[in-house]
């Protein structure tokens, strides 16, 4: 195990945990303001006030169409405020997975959307002066086991003949210069990858959507969508109104509203903890070049450094949140923590939350229309850089005429194998003991 001077043989002092979003006390909110009527029509209804509902809201504008939000909570309320910040390249999947099911082209196609995805985010940051500390800091993903280190040989290799994008292998020797921990075997660094803070980032997107011409209306919870002669009839709790297309950006919190979508998307929690600021000698011992990190295990944790605080995350519980799997979230996570950081193990979290991701039957994203309901879904933690490119090009390719020309829609979204699932994840328990044993096994 690392030895470090920070490490202590008393006990840490202790914290109130405080079981809410850490990325949300870093953000300028506007005390509440009256909230303007719903117009009676407009070319696009956009249900969900996150990345992709923003993204997409703020190129339609753009495009001229009369457009709005939905939201049920406040804008960024869902995922696109508690992730991680990571901006990543690739998809969920991995891209050898996507090339053996849907052939080299497609692979290729998609990989390359994830590179112009973290452009996309590049650039309207730099466009809309967000302020949100986006670094292309680029991940490293560690091998949990010895016989990942081949996997991730095959992967390099792979990913530099068909994808044409250079990734390093790094051997367990010289692992020491990314992470200050022993617990991994090797690992896999990618450059082009970068972080964010996913609170203020998406602030400044709901602002830059309203700038270009979008109405934001927040607390208006979509009640039902109706067919309404060549449009939709639009139900909310705040009125109705009529909309010639209607886009679902609901991630996972799609609900009953677009009940044909929500039979087809698996909601499943995530967690992380964020520790008390610490020494900043220490900060830079545990993550010295300020990489995103994650482990390969289907059961993976991911972390980062942010505001002298170390951020770490993970599937600790399956179940979306609430404050009982926060909390029980927030042991697993901290465990898991100080296996891979034992010189953490004085200190305190200070901070607990979840989010509520989207998983399609396949793992995949998806784009397309159902019903003539437009939808981006699936992101499945890879929702930060793809949500805002897949909400921009949506947007402009429906404006265009040109939406089964997108790299997205040519994979079809599943449905549910033999039709078991009604929109309630009740076989999440058996998912999770699945994925452990697979990480047993593997």
């Amino acid at each position: 195990m690392v030895r470090s001077a920070h490490r202590q043989s008393v006990n840490p002092p202790r914290l109130p945990l405080q079981l809410q979003n850490f990325w949300l006390e870093t953000v300028h909110r506007d005390p509440p303001v009256r909230q303007e009527p719903l117009p009676s029509k407009v070319d696009v209804a956009i249900m969900g006030g996150g990345n992709t509902g923003l993204s997409a809201a703020r190129s339609f504008a753009m495009g001229g169409a009369r457009v709005i939000v939905l939201e049920a909570m406040s804008m960024g309320w869902g995922a696109s405020s508690r992730n991680g910040g990571m901006v990543l390249t690739g998809l969920q999947t991995s891209m050898e997975s996507v090339r053996d099911r849907h052939g080299p082209d497609v692979a290729r196609r998609l990989f390359a959307c994830s590179l112009e995805s973290i452009r996309t985010v590049e650039e309207i940051i730099r466009a809309e002066k967000i302020s949100c500390g986006f670094t292309r800091s680029g991940h490293v993903l560690l091998a949990s086991k010895p016989g990942h280190v081949a996997a991730f040989a095959r992967e390099a290799e792979y990913m530099a003949a068909e994808l044409g994008h250079n990734v390093e292998l790094i051997p367990a020797s010289e692992l020491n210069s990314e992470i200050g921990s022993r617990h991994f075997y090797g690992g896999l660094r990618d450059r082009v990858s970068a972080g964010l803070n996913p609170a203020q980032y998406v602030q400044g997107l709901a602002l830059a959507a309203e700038r270009a011409g979008a109405g934001l209306h927040a607390n208006t919870r979509v009640l039902s969508v109706k067919r309404k002669g060549h449009g939709f009839s639009v139900s909310t709790t705040r009125g109705t109104v009529a909309a010639e297309r209607v886009l679902a950006a609901t991630a996972g919190l799609t609900g009953s509203a677009t009940r044909k979508l929500q039979r087809r998307i698996i909601p499943i929690g995530s967690f992380i903890v964020a520790t008390e600021q610490l020494p900043a000698g220490l900060c830079n011992e545990l993550i010295p070049q300020g990489r995103m990190l994650f482990d390969s295990r289907h059961f993976l944790s991911y972390f980062r450094r942010w505001d002298d605080r170390l951020i770490f995350g993970g599937r600790a519980a399956f179940f979306p949140e609430t404050s009982s799997t926060v909390r029980q979230s927030a042991e697993i996570l901290r465990r898991k923590m100080t296996h891979v950081f034992p010189q953490l193990e004085q200190v305190a979290i200070e901070y607990a939350w979840g989010g509520t991701l989207d998983f399609s039957f396949d793992r995949m994203t998806h784009v397309g229309e159902d019903d003539g309901i437009l939808y981006s879904l699936g992101y499945a933690g890879h929702g930060v850089a793809m949500a805002t490119y897949l909400g921009k090009t949506l947007a402009e390719a429906v404006l265009a005429g040109t939406l089964q020309e997108h790299p997205f829609a040519s994979v079809p979204l599943p449905r549910a194998p033999l039709g078991l699932y009604g929109g309630w994840p009740w076989f999440l328990p058996l998912v999770g003991a699945y994925v452990k044993v697979l990480d047993w096994i593997q």
